[in-house]
């Protein structure tokens, strides 16, 4: 067994990609507290209201445990941290989702398989399904996938990593109209000031210096984008444009 400590996935090499320079992820692995027994105390205590769960948001073409894995997924290639959120807060699981209903529907078999092939080699190669290993252990078994080391895929495990990387990158950074990029956490980590049709003088100044605010407008908040062609959940029309730019 290797003492070589497992690499962690860059922010800064997911971001640097679309143009950002963000920070390198470090995720202290989850711990869990078990078997600690405690004395029950000499009067019963009142008892606690119990937290009611909040129900799980639906998807629209991935099954739950597939939705759950992909969730997983997008959180290890894009984490938050101290400069901004990730991929999960800018939904990309969803877009990626509602994706496979329209412009991304050729791509719903290689994530059933996928995703399928993934959860067994991390289970035989850590011992754990994906969902529980550390956030370290995911790193390390994403890291597999990328370099095509693991195992048990229909074709390289590196396809299918380049797969999940470029539909998150559409998810995080693309327009929010396609149901990514919530909030615009994506265009804000970016520092991209949002789409304009018209550049004042003073814009351009603010644009130069870097201090033009960002409107938080998607494209099809204008009228001059025609609506008719990029219905929200499918846009086959603008596969390799309107989800990926």
């Amino acid at each position: 067994m290797s003492d070589e400590q497992p690499r962690v996935i860059s922010r800064r090499d997911i971001l640097k990609r679309v143009g950002a320079v963000g920070a390198a992820a470090v995720t202290a692995p989850a711990t869990t507290l078990a078997g600690l027994a405690v004395a029950a105390p000499a009067a019963a205590a009142a008892p606690q209201p119990q937290a009611t769960a909040a129900p799980r948001e639906a998807f629209e073409n991935l099954t739950a445990v597939e939705a759950d894995l992909l969730e997983a997924i997008v959180e290890r290639l894009v984490p938050s941290d101290e400069h901004g959120p990730g991929a999960r807060e800018a939904r990309a699981a969803h877009y990626i989702d509602r994706a496979l209903g329209g412009a991304l529907a050729s791509s719903r078999q290689a994530y059933a398989q996928g995703l399928t092939a993934l959860e067994r080699y991390a289970t035989a190669s850590r011992g754990k399904s994906f969902l529980q290993l550390s956030h370290t252990d995911q790193d390390s078994v994403l890291i597999d996938l990328e370099t095509g080391a693991a195992t048990g895929f229909t074709g390289s495990s590196a396809q299918f990593f380049t797969l999940v990387l470029n539909h998150t990158r559409q998810g995080m950074f693309g327009d929010p109209y396609y149901g990514g990029n919530a909030n615009f956490v994506g265009w804000d980590l970016l520092g991209y000031p949002g789409i304009r049709t018209m550049v004042t003088p003073g814009d351009q100044k603010a644009l130069e210096a870097h201090t033009l605010t960002s409107n938080h407008k998607s494209a099809y908040d204008y009228e001059t984008f025609n609506k008719a062609t990029a219905r929200r959940g499918d846009a086959s029309a603008h596969e390799g444009l309107a989800h990926g730019d």
